[in-house]
């Protein structure tokens, strides 16, 4: 891909996006300390970093397995906090099997797919052009490509000195950019009201099933609501 790929997007969405990756990148940090404090080899999240590149299920995968549970049952948690990535792929269908991906090949379809997590996707649909949906989605997942590796590596190799992400509020991060993202949507009735019914459900849910699943109960909101012709 040449340079000039990122031209239709404007100065203030490459500025959101590298914080974005930036942040990211610092979670890796408390991810890769996380997992090399309780034992495991650098090694172990370096590879769950290049291949599974998500972050909540790999968070998950290691507390399951540091506080005894089975590696399998760890990636079938993982696999189930994942299934979101279902819906993601088929909002974002047409910015990875597109004209240009048919013209480059399988290898470059695999990538598309590999590098969908929750901040491409946001800043993907968010666009208000093909071509700026393309690049937005593009240029934030090859972003996190590197940057979450990155950030395991060295917070791997740190150990127990970065603090948990909660105390510096790196948890509030990702929250506050997906609602600013897709703040101006909400402004239509129908979505609006698609919204907050999902909400309704994952928070009703929270109690009842293991961290990382509340969001999928939130998919009912656009059956429960469907438009009127």
């Amino acid at each position: 891909m040449r340079v000039s790929w990122i031209s239709p997007l404007g100065g203030d969405v490459i500025k959101a996006i590298a914080l974005v990756c930036l942040a990211d990148g610092i979670v890796g940090i408390s991810y890769g300390s996380m997992a090399t404090a309780v034992g495991f080899p650098l090694w172990v999240p370096m590879t769950l970093s290049l291949l599974v590149l998500a972050g909540a299920s790999e968070f998950l995968f290691i507390s399951i397995v540091a506080g005894g549970g089975s590696p399998f049952a760890a990636a079938a948690a993982g696999l189930l906090v994942n299934a979101r990535h279902l819906p993601f792929g088929m909002a974002v269908k047409d910015l990875i099997d597109s004209e240009d991906a048919a013209r480059q090949g399988l290898a470059y379809r695999l990538l598309g797919c590999h590098i969908m997590n929750d901040e491409s996707v946001v800043f993907g649909v968010s666009q208000k052009s093909p071509a700026k949906s393309r690049a937005a989605y593009w240029l934030c997942g090859l972003g996190i490509v590197v940057c979450w590796p990155l950030g395991v590596l060295i917070g791997g190799t740190l150990g127990t000195m970065i603090p948990d992400i909660k105390v510096i509020g790196l948890d509030a991060v990702f929250p506050a950019i997906l609602v600013a993202l897709t703040a101006s949507a909400l402004k239509h009735r129908q979505t609006l009201r698609r919204a907050l019914t999902g909400m309704a459900l994952s928070l009703a849910a929270v109690p009842l099933v293991p961290a990382g699943l509340p969001v999928l109960f939130s998919l009912f909101g656009l059956a429960l609501w469907r438009r009127h012709k």
